[in-house]
Formats: structure tokens, C-alpha cells, sequence
């Protein structure tokens, strides 16, 4: 199943889609170490990173040490976006993605993610100008369309190949669906027809199955995985571990987990702070206690707590075991 995105070789073609307050430095590290064959970094806006480059004093960030690591940038602006590619270039990226999938309305009413789909000519723009910007591939991760009487994947697709994009993701669903309804894993199979370039599917894909079928029926070179790694960040394992052997992989004991959560978790507050780091753990807790026995009550008391140690210790105190 391995193949080459540019220069860049991919052995096990099971990825972690970039997700705006998910896809950070501390969980894009865990999923990678669970064999991800490639990370996404969350998306980011171009034109307002460029701005807080000519601003901000503090350290850039340093993408080397995830390689291979994509990043994904968002805009409408082809020469905005082919400056920010540059920019994360530099900073280690090894593919620049580009996102013309998001639906969300505060991106799409900017012009951005999925709204492009709408005017192919700017997204052609766009692409190019980011092809002829860096010396590493490009990326495009897009919808089906924006509503179903404009399912115009395969063509954008074609278009982006003609350019110079080296990889095309497709989320199953078009704009107007947002997550609703059920990914349309066979319709990706239009944009895998179109082109010659590798064809990822995106979108509903929460465990080895799931990834077994989407292939199927898609016809896609790989998997990636969004929303079915929250709080599983070992499911890309078990999808590996499935397209290796024909057999899934057991998920990891309650003890195995607790250990991981409290590794996680340390890594947030290192990375973000104390303070900011409480707050941004709440989710990822949440995701992995799941439904777990208790995990309501657990939930609710560990939203309260402001105080890092305290719920350090109530994250051992719940999984049974100390690290």
C-alpha cells in the first residue's frame, strides 16, 4: 500500500486529518507514534499568520522533528497563501496542504476552506501560486462539492493535478451536509478515476473496518482519520495493523489509557501552560473517558478543577493506577 507523495514515502497510507483545536503538537505526537504514515497540522488562517510573524518576538514553530509533517493552510488569496507556504517550508514542513474543505461559516463567509469549491478558477490560482512557491509537495484536501447539485471533486481534482498538486484528499460529503447525514466514501471514487496522483478518503472513518470499507469503495490510495481519533489516538494502529495483517489490533487496557491520558495531559500543560493548558485538556479527557463506567460524574468534576495537580491526581485516581 506504500507510495510517494512527491519525494516524501509513505508506507502505511493511514493519516490524521488536520482539525482546528485538536490536530496540536501534543496529540499530533501521540498519533504519530502509533505509526500515523502522515500528521496535519490544525488549520491556519494565512493571511493572519503572516501578520503575527512581522509582530510576534516569541520562537516560530519547528515542524522537523514530527517529519513527515503536513501543514495545512487556509485563504483566498493565492499570493497571501503562497507566502505562508514558504514561511511553514521553513519552519520544517515537508508538504503544504491546502484546505478547500472546511465548511464552517466563519471560514467560508472569509471566501476560505470549502467556499472555494465555488469558484474553481481561484482555487487554481491558489494552487498554482503555492506549487511555484516551494520545493516541497502540495496537498489539497476538498469536499465532494458544495451541495449536491454541484458535485465538482473530480474536476478540481484534475485541475489541481494539472498544476502540480501532488495529493488530493476528499471528505465524503459536500459543504451543505457540514457532518451531517453519512459520508459518501463511493462518490470518491469519481476523483480517484480523474486523476493519477494519490487519492485519500476522509470522513466517518472510526476503526479498521470502517477504513476497509472506505477503500473499497472508493478505490483511494489511504485513509485519514478525523473525528475516530479523538480520544483514540491509537485507532490508526489498529487500522494499520488491520491493512497489514487482516487482523485488528486490541485497543489498549483502562491502566494503558490512564497512563497515556496523564502523559498527554502533561505534555498540554508543557506545551501550553498551566493555566491555559487546564482548559484545553477538559476536551481530550472527555474523549477518552468516553463511556467509561462513571465517566459523567468524572467529566463534571474534573471541568471544575483549575488547579494542574489536582487533576493530575484525579486522572490516576479514575484510570487505577500511578505513574
Amino acid at each position: 500500500m506504500s507510495f510517494s507523495i512527491g519525494n516524501i514515502q509513505i508506507e502505511d497510507p493511514v493519516f490524521l486529518a488536520p482539525m482546528s483545536g485538536v490536530t496540536d503538537l501534543p496529540f499530533r505526537r501521540l498519533v504519530k507514534r502509533y505509526g500515523a504514515g502522515l500528521v496535519f497540522s490544525e488549520m491556519i488562517a494565512s493571511r493572519p499568520m503572516l501578520e503575527q510573524c512581522k509582530s510576534d518576538k516569541t520562537p516560530p514553530a519547528n515542524y522537523a522533528e514530527e517529519f513527515p509533517m503536513a501543514v495545512q493552510l487556509a485563504g483566498c488569496e493565492p499570493a497571501i497563501i503562497a507566502e505562508a507556504a514558504k514561511i511553514n517550508v521553513g519552519r520544517g514542513a515537508a508538504i503544504i496542504d491546502i484546505n478547500f474543505g472546511c465548511p464552517v461559516k466563519k471560514v467560508v463567509n472569509n471566501f476560505a476552506g470549502s467556499a472555494l469549491m465555488r469558484d474553481e478558477k481561484l482555487a487554481g490560482e491558489i494552487m498554482e501560486a503555492t506549487v511555484k512557491a516551494v520545493n516541497v509537495p502540495v496537498s489539497v484536501k476538498m469536499r465532494l462539492g458544495w451541495d449536491e447539485t454541484s458535485i465538482n471533486a473530480p474536476r478540481l481534482a484534475k485541475m489541481a493535478e494539472d498544476v502540480g498538486i501532488q495529493m488530493i484528499t476528499v471528505h465524503g460529503r459536500t459543504r451543505n451536509q457540514l457532518y451531517n447525514g453519512e459520508a459518501d466514501w463511493n462518490a470518491v471514487r469519481a476523483v480517484k478515476e480523474s486523476v493519477s496522483i494519490p487519492v485519500i478518503v476522509n470522513g466517518d472513518i472510526e476503526c479498521a473496518n470502517d477504513a476497509k470499507q472506505a477503500m473499497a469503495l472508493s478505490g483511494a490510495d489511504g485513509v485519514m482519520v478525523g473525528r475516530g481519533a479523538y480520544g483514540k489516538p491509537w485507532v490508526v494502529k489498529q487500522i494499520i495493523d488491520y491493512f497489514r495483517t487482516g487482523q485488528e489490533s486490541a485497543a489498549p487496557a483502562r491502566t494503558e489509557i490512564g497512563a497515556l491520558v496523564v502523559e498527554h495531559y502533561d505534555s498540554i500543560i508543557v506545551h501550553y501552560g498551566a493555566h491555559a493548558g487546564v482548559g484545553i485538556a477538559r476536551k481530550h479527557i472527555g474523549w477518552y473517558c468516553g463511556d467509561m463506567e462513571g465517566s459523567d460524574e468524572f467529566r463534571s468534576s474534573i471541568n471544575k478543577m483549575a488547579d494542574p495537580s489536582q487533576v493530575k491526581a484525579a486522572l490516576q485516581a479514575y484510570f487505577g493506577n500511578s505513574y
